[in-house]
């Protein structure tokens, strides 16, 4: 939670208030292709505002500066999606790089642009000139190369527009393992047993599909498809990651809009932070555009033209994952390269490609791929193919912000969003006249005879029915309660045709947007302020639950009385200082899941369960039943807390008053250059550590990892933006703008950060000139 004074509130709120700056530094820059003369103000927290004479000189800079300050980042993220990690680092990346090429777009480049709408070729061709523009000073000597390609002994490549959008595989969110995971335990135990694996919502008895047997499915089946969706290593193998490794709840999001009769100003507030794993260099990238009929400002993932979330002077704009099921896993009998299908059988396609390998001669690999997508593994007599809406034009992960940047009102924000592709998302909405809104949107699978929990025959028995249409989706405009919030929970209406549009199954914990919606119901008259100590909120809603189990149980234990003590006088805030913080998240997160599903499940599948899905577990603790009786679940709720205690007391000691969330818990930012740094070096690759308050339950996300306790996943970037009275919005990257480690602002904003603290979102030309440390003068090269 913020410490938000009455000075700082002003600080941060207003620029008349800013104290005067000394003059900024100035430099000039003559750039090949630059059709016209322009600017870029960098403010005093790294943020670049970009003054561009056209659009396209606006993405051309976009692009230059994008690579001036995250090259390393864009250029890794290149050369992994497009399977060319070898050609830099050498032949123990050859599987990653052959697993990467399995998903990239290999569809009508035609028709994948024209998804888009009007200019996304023309501002990503622009986008990627501006890189390259870079990318040629570095090589004319021109520019010295940024410090982590020294490291790495590695340079820099030269981008095409095609890139941009063929690389799919840092968008696989969704489902499949869990498919997986569900095949397993049906094989050991039944499906009964999978019901702490993940929880259903709404209320659904799933089955084995006819003709899958689950046994069949081998345990490695998704080893490329992690390998493809999995980021770069420099020790030891490449890494393959189980979904368990980041759950669910940490590639998420909050988000909430407020309409002008719930503000203390009239105005609407919308506020937006998207939650996913961390590193140094941070995820999202803050950028202002400005050129002749266009302005936007508001962060994107650095190695895509545009914003994603943000605002253009009219219209405000943020997103969290709708987690819908956007994939299935397909089980064919084969017959050499050829698989069942129908009545006949059919010839799988064969790609060879040429991996270049770095001081070896290239690898030759084999793709194979089905009717329904890339082939996984294959058996004897099996093969396993995994079929995906990426594989559709206009499923680029989240850039199809480019059709919605430049919408004026809520019509054409609503239309941009009709063809929005991937990653599904609800896309919330306001604008200068007062209205807001939502849009569930993405591209989802018709099926009509299957859930899509499982993974089925592919032969021919189980197939897309084409896609749910935009009007089939939930969409909300100017709601009577004057507020809308998501934090990727289940959120269908009431009344929406489950059966017949079996969007998924599969949702976050319900926890961060109970604690939103509760927040946004008691504050008739939202501040920004306000919206600022919602998103750093470390309250978990869930321990109001889990305690309420806790009040019947009686004991004569002194320890776990003390235990009892200590949670029932707790104010279920996640809080640094707090010790109840420390024993509540050992204890659920490390303990009563694994002892709820050992007492409850076959040994067999306990490895596949885990902890067990929180809400899922949470369920049945609140309604025994005949797998776990009554008596039986106060022994496991008395036996877990224990043991938990006895972990606390073994870490922080004996004297429960000495014990504090933020002594386990804290944040520290790695770059995955660290394990080929020098000593000297190491340290400045890093942010940290701090001790960090929060959860993964908490609206201030932040998931931590049980080894260490460390941070691994939460808010990416933090925004709440006043809508109409655009100077007086916040925002907060972590752990800074800039990807280069020797820049200052690399980790200026982590301590921020890590408190929930904001910087100005500087809009308005003498807003931005108010806030200028650097300005760089540009001109076309001759």
């Amino acid at each position: 939670m913020p410490k938000i004074t009455a000075p700082l509130l002003g600080a941060l709120l207003s620029f008349a208030s800013l104290t005067a700056l000394a003059a900024p530094a100035h430099e000039t820059r003559s750039v090949a292709g630059l059709a016209a003369p322009a600017e870029i103000r960098v403010d005093t927290w790294g943020i670049a505002h970009v003054y561009a004479g056209s659009i396209r000189d606006a993405f051309f800079l976009q692009g230059y500066n994008v690579a001036r300050d995250r090259l390393w980042q864009i250029d890794l993220w290149r050369k992994r999606g497009l399977g060319l990690l070898s050609k830099d680092f050498g032949p123990t990346y050859v599987a990653q790089d052959r697993a990467a090429r399995l998903f990239l777009y290999r569809g009508d480049m035609a028709k994948e642009w024209a998804a888009y709408g009007p200019g996304a070729q023309d501002n990503t061709t622009a986008w990627v000139a501006g890189v390259n523009a870079f990318v040629d000073e570095i090589a004319a000597g021109q520019r010295p190369l940024p410090l982590e390609f020294r490291i790495a002994g590695s340079a820099p490549d030269r981008w095409s527009a095609e890139d941009v959008v063929r690389i799919r595989s840092h968008g696989l969110t969704r489902n499949v393992p869990n498919e997986v995971g569900r095949a397993q335990i049906a094989c050991k135990a039944g499906l009964l047993a999978a019901r702490l694996y993940r929880f259903i919502e709404p209320k659904w008895t799933t089955k084995v599909p006819d003709g899958l047997d689950p046994c069949s499915i081998p345990a490695d089946v998704l080893a490329d498809y992690q390998l493809a969706s999995a980021g770069v290593k420099f020790s030891g193998p490449p890494e393959q990651r189980a979904a368990i490794e980041v759950p669910p709840e940490a590639i998420g999001s909050n988000n909430w809009t407020v309409a002008g009769s719930r503000t203390a100003t009239g105005r609407p507030i919308l506020a937006n932070d998207p939650h996913r794993e961390h590193g140094a260099p941070g995820l999202r990238y803050i950028v202002h555009l400005n050129a002749p009929g266009f302005s936007v400002i508001g962060a994107g993932e650095p190695a895509l033209p545009g914003v994603s979330i943000g605002h253009n002077g009219k219209i405000a704009f943020g997103l969290t994952i709708f987690p819908v099921d956007q994939e299935d896993l397909y089980v064919y009998e084969t017959k050499g390269d050829q698989y069942r299908y129908g009545d006949g059988w059919e010839a799988m396609t064969t790609v060879e490609e040429a991996i270049p390998v770095k001081g070896e001669a290239p690898r030759t690999v084999t793709l194979r791929f089905t009717r329904h997508g890339p082939v996984l593994r294959e058996t004897s007599d099996k093969a396993f193919a995994i079929r995906t809406v990426w594989s559709q034009p206009g499923t680029s992960a989240y850039f199809g912000s480019s059709g919605y940047m430049q919408a004026q009102d809520w019509p054409s924000f609503k239309a941009a969003l009709a063809g929005w592709g991937a990653p599904s998302e609800n896309q919330v909405y306001a604008d200068t006249s007062g209205h807001i809104g939502w849009v569930a949107a993405g591209m989802i699978p018709a099926r009509p005879n299957w859930d899509g929990l499982m993974p089925v025959p592919g032969d021919g028995r189980y197939e897309w029915k084409g896609f749910l249409k935009p009007e089939d989706l939930p969409s909300e405009a100017d709601p009577k309660r004057g507020w809308f919030a998501s934090a990727n929970q289940m959120n269908l209406p009431d009344d929406y045709p489950v059966a017949e549009r079996k969007v998924g199954f599969e949702w976050s914990n319900a926890a961060r947007f109970l604690r939103v919606d509760e927040v946004l119901a008691n504050k008739p008259k939202l501040t920004v302020a306000d919206a600022m100590a919602l998103q750093a909120d470390p309250y978990d809603i869930t321990s109001r639950r889990l305690i309420t189990v806790l009040a019947a149980l009686k004991t004569d234990d002194p320890k776990l009385s003390s235990a009892l003590a200590l949670l029932r006088g707790w104010d279920h805030r996640t809080t640094t200082d707090s010790a109840g913080a420390a024993l509540f998240e050992v204890w659920t997160g490390k303990h009563l899941g694994r002892a709820v599903v050992a007492a409850t499940t076959p040994g067999a599948v306990h490895g596949v369960i885990g902890n067990g899905d929180l809400a899922a577990v949470m369920d049945l603790l609140e309604h025994p039943d005949a797998t776990l009786p009554a008596e039986t679940r106060d022994g496991v709720l008395k036996a877990s807390l224990i043991a938990a205690y006895d972990e606390v007391a073994a870490r922080l000691g004996p004297d429960p008053k000495s014990w504090a969330w933020g002594r386990l818990h804290h944040a520290r930012l790695e770059h995955a250059l660290t394990p080929l740094a020098d000593a000297a070096t190491k340290p400045l690759l890093a942010a940290g550590p701090a001790p960090m308050g929060g959860t993964s339950l908490s609206p201030m996300a932040a998931t931590w990892r049980p080894d260490d306790f460390r941070v691994i996943a939460g808010a990416s970037f933090r925004m709440v933006l006043d809508v109409g009275a655009w100077d007086n919005s916040v925002a907060i990257n972590t752990p800074g703008q800039s990807g280069n480690p020797e820049s200052p602002h690399y980790r200026d904003l982590f301590p921020k950060w890590v408190k929930g603290e904001y910087v100005p979102l500087a809009y308005s030309r003498k807003a931005v000139e108010a806030a200028t440390e650097t300005v760089i003068s540009l001109t076309p090269a001759p």
